[in-house]
């Protein structure tokens, strides 16, 4: 019976896949599948893979729909217990998935795991040690550009960064799956949420070590479209995951962080660009899509709330 099911979704990403796949070939564990799904790539990224890598199915779609819709596809068609998520530009230690798969088995309320993530052109600082969210509105990678043995403890977090992480299959029919209104990021920080909303946990796990160019497929680190899908799935984010009276508690760190936001992207010259992004956001956020609040769950939006507090206090000390 297979152990673990690996998704990758690939656009354009030829140039990485040896990286990836080879990586992947040379892991400790034996029992797991490869998914590549392809979002319609015109760089011969899928007849590479062929010939190269016979033993990897692939998903081809006749277009790019983005992250969301990818993984979904590639999640429903795995058959593991647990489905693992890898962007196409990071490249793993052969211990990973078996340490990832170890992680889940320890953590018996764990929805995901997230990998220790590590900058691939800079191995001595760290990429990604767990995504993080506060109540100014500001997702984060805990960790990003601190030497890479600051975070060596297996601890509970927000929400695991999806271009590394291990998911518990069964509980996306529980849950629902990767929302395709994100089409790209923020996209794990909503299910990540949605999960703890469910009672759930996510957890990092050190000892699942890969490396991470980033931005492989969207290029720089800041531009025009990550900017603005950023800013409109925030909304969307808050929308769907915090009920009204959570909303209104928020409002003031939330007017302040989307300010501050602003201004940062304004200096940049984007400024344009984040406003559209929040007015697009309210405009694909509708009632069937929120998360319907249950009473029974009022102690996990309680911690949740929390911890949005905290989340704020150590982002700003950084």
């Amino acid at each position: 019976m297979l152990e673990v099911s690996v998704v990758i979704p690939n656009f354009n990403g030829l140039v990485y896949l040896d990286g990836v796949l080879g990586s992947l070939e040379r892991q400790t564990i034996k029992s797991y599948e490869v998914i590549l799904v392809d979002n319609g790539s015109s760089d011969g990224s899928c007849p590479y893979v062929m010939e190269n890598y016979p033993w990897v199915h692939i998903i081809e779609l006749p277009e790019n729909f983005g992250f969301c819709r990818a993984v979904n596809e590639g999640i429903r068609r795995s058959r593991a217990k647990y489905v693992v998520l890898l962007n196409n530009d990071i490249e793993a230690e052969a211990h990973f998935l078996e340490e990832m798969t170890a992680a889940m088995k320890r953590h018996k309320k764990a929805f995901s795991c997230g990998a220790k993530m590590i900058q691939f052109y800079d191995r001595e600082h760290l990429d990604d040690a767990g995504n993080y969210y506060c109540a100014l509105g500001w997702a984060f990678a805990r960790g990003k550009g601190k030497p890479i043995d600051s975070y060596e403890e297996e601890e509970r977090i927000f929400a695991a960064c999806a271009g590394a992480a291990i998911y518990r299959r069964k509980l996306f029919d529980r849950i629902g799956y990767f929302d395709e209104e994100h089409f790209a990021y923020l996209e794990d920080m909503d299910i990540g949420y949605r999960a703890r909303i469910y009672g759930y946990e996510n957890w990092y796990a050190p000892k699942a070590v890969v490396y991470h160019v980033g931005s492989g497929t969207t290029g720089s680190r800041y531009n025009q479209f990550k900017t603005r899908y950023s800013s409109r799935n925030n909304i969307y984010l808050l929308y769907k995951n915090m009920p009204v009276l959570q909303v209104i508690l928020n409002l003031p760190f939330l007017v302040l962080g989307f300010g501050s936001k602003f201004l940062f992207f304004a200096a940049k010259g984007m400024g344009r660009e984040y406003l559209a992004g929040i007015k697009n956001g309210f405009q694909i956020s509708r009632r069937e899509k929120k998360v319907r609040f249950s009473v029974k769950r009022l102690p996990y939006y309680v911690k949740i709330q929390l911890e949005l507090w905290v989340n704020m206090v150590r982002r700003i000390r950084g």
